[in-house]
């Protein structure tokens, strides 16, 4: 059984790469074994390179840099798969000295990886669930009598503060298994020094103070600028992402198997403390989502197989184990059939710009670049240690907070962008084709007379600025007709048939598009869009075909199908 347990957790993290952070992390460890030191200045942004740095999440870094050095992309996923194994193998571990028996902890086990399979993208928080998870099994086990190991807690501590910023769960772990209501014995002198010794060996971090610092920094200030503000994943739990893996089926549940446990067997002040501080972090900033799993993983276990008899006839005992696999199965279909997430080994070509920064080297482009910092990563990780490169923002939102405070304004006004491109020199503004709501930049870049389209696929749009460095590749590569924008878009499609020309203008850009990057359903969707309006039925079928080989949610794919079926007289022949 735990073998069936243990290949759906891998199953549930075997989907394609579609964070992007993961390059500047890459960069940064690559850094390290290349230079031989940590590095304590910036480097991977222009607006502040030089400049004093902190880096909290180095120890990751430098850990995951050989796992790609031998294994490229299959050393990624070799670390997702040994860190998901190794946290939720903890997990029930501790579980099972808690007192869960039985089957039902390993179906608990496999919903609780689903709840955190999208944490489990190439990020620190992946080495600190394997942390955390150790942490609780060495206070859990002291708590229910067993040996005290509880000593190396302190080494855990340490190693923490140098992979992920938020050390600090150990200490509020610490804290709370130290509360008067956890320790019905009085104070326990031992574990007590044991967070004190925590607390200090923290400091043994290569930058001291100032990177236990930030965690605090954020609470109290940088949480509250608009660039942290529009980050979707700083936000409460998106309900409709998790509506298919069990998050709110154990929301409700666990709170209910606590009072089952109050009435039957005593309260246990532990365990209800931890889940009101951890449910309340994951409503409201759902990163935590990863971190409640963790915990549900130990108690649901634990409260589940105490109230829920398995099997529920003992004559039944012999199909427990089959019954419990194949329900571990069929609660995981719903999420691992989600079409938004591509199941497999390998990194979703969509969430980075390849072919973007293919197209940048293939023509020299270099200047000061305005980006999303959604892409600063992969740029950084292409063109470092070059600073005629670098991104203006990585995914850190590093640089000033003025830099901050401008990225985040210049997307919903235009003069503000006129005036800040100006102000800091942009050549190059690289930008995502979608991003968040409100931000109106490919629009503004659009309009802009001083900026040029010369690089447009599903991913990013690139614009240069016209008459000055750059003057060959908008001479070369400018797009006329074709937008980054909905904007001009929209407009487009009312207008392409009054000036001459313009429609097989339009269609030239979009096949050159194509050609520039296989990235490219949205090109391959607009062209299928003017194939129909033109009759060419057989070209628009195959270009609607090919953009949902890119994209499987291409918009309007099966309508667009159906038109051409109809057109041909072809009914209910599309799927």
């Amino acid at each position: 059984m735990g073998a069936i347990a243990a290949a759906c957790v891998l199953n549930s993290v075997t989907f394609k790469l579609n964070d992007p952070d993961f390059w500047q992390h890459l960069l940064v460890g690559k850094a390290i074994w290349q230079l031989h030191e940590i590095p304590r200045t910036h480097q991977w942004s222009w607006p502040t390179f030089g400049q004093p740095e902190v880096l909290p999440s180095w120890g990751f870094r430098a850990l995951l840099w050989p796992f790609w050095a031998i294994g490229h992309v299959a050393g990624l996923f070799v670390w997702r798969w040994l860190t998901t194994l190794a946290t939720f193998a903890i997990a029930w571990w501790t579980a099972r000295r808690i007192g869960a028996r039985g089957l039902l902890p390993f179906l608990v086990i496999v919903v609780c990886a689903l709840v955190s399979r999208y944490r489990s993208q190439v990020r620190p928080e992946t080495l600190a669930g394997v942390l955390l998870a150790l942490q609780v099994f060495l206070l859990e086990t002291r708590r229910q009598g067993g040996r005290d190991h509880t000593a190396w807690i302190v080494p855990i501590a340490v190693v923490w503060a140098n992979v992920h910023i938020s050390y600090y769960l150990a200490l509020i772990l610490l804290a709370l298994y130290l509360a008067p209501w956890a320790r019905p014995r009085g104070p326990d002198r031992r574990l007590a020094m044991v967070g004190v010794v925590s607390l200090f060996a923290c400091l043994l971090n290569p930058f001291g103070w100032t990177a236990l610092i930030q965690p605090i920094q954020y609470f109290l200030v940088w949480r509250h600028e608009p660039i942290y503000q529009a980050i979707a994943e700083l936000h409460g739990i998106d309900w409709a992402f998790h509506a298919r893996d069990g998050l709110l089926l154990l929301m409700i549940l666990w709170p209910l198997l606590q009072v089952w446990r109050a009435f039957t067997r005593g309260a246990d002040a532990v365990e209800a403390t931890l889940w009101a501080l951890f449910t309340w972090l994951a409503v409201f900033n759902q990163r935590f989502t990863g971190t409640w799993a963790i915990f549900a993983a130990i108690f649901v276990s634990r409260d589940l197989s105490s109230v829920l008899p398995w099997p529920p006839l003992p004559q039944l005992r012999w199909a427990a184990a089959p019954a419990t696999a194949a329900l571990c199965v069929v609660l995981s279909l719903p999420e691992w059939s989600r079409r938004d997430i591509q199941p497999g080994i390998g990194i979703d070509p969509e969430c980075s710009p390849v072919a973007a920064c293919d197209f940048i080297e293939r023509h020299d482009i270099r200047g000061r670049f305005f980006n999303h910092f959604e892409l600063g990563g992969y740029l950084a990780w292409r063109f470092w240690p070059d600073r005629t490169r670098l991104p203006f923002m990585d995914i850190h939102q590093s640089g000033t907070r003025a830099d901050r405070l401008v990225y985040e304004a210049v997307m919903s006004s235009q003069p503000t962008w006129v005036a800040a491109a100006q102000r800091y020199g942009f050549d190059v503004a690289i930008l995502r084709r979608v991003h968040a709501r409100g931000d109106n930049m490919l629009n503004f870049l659009d309009a802009d007379s001083s900026f040029a389209l010369v690089f447009v696929d599903d991913v990013a749009a690139i614009y240069v600025r016209r008459g000055g460095r750059l003057s060959a590749v908008v001479d070369s590569c400018c797009y006329d007709v074709l937008p980054g924008g909905m904007n001009r878009l929209a407009e487009l499609g009312t207008t392409i048939d009054r000036t001459p020309g313009q429609r097989a203008r339009f269609r030239q850009e979009l096949e050159r598009g194509i050609v520039e990057s296989p990235a490219c359903s949205s090109l391959l969707s607009l062209l299928a869009t003017l194939d129909i309006q033109e009759g060419k039925l057989a070209a628009a079928r195959e270009h609607l075909n090919r953009a949902r080989a890119v994209d499987p949610l291409v918009p309007m794919y099966f309508e667009r199908l159906a038109l051409i079926d109809r057109a041909e007289g072809r009914h209910g022949e599309s799927p």
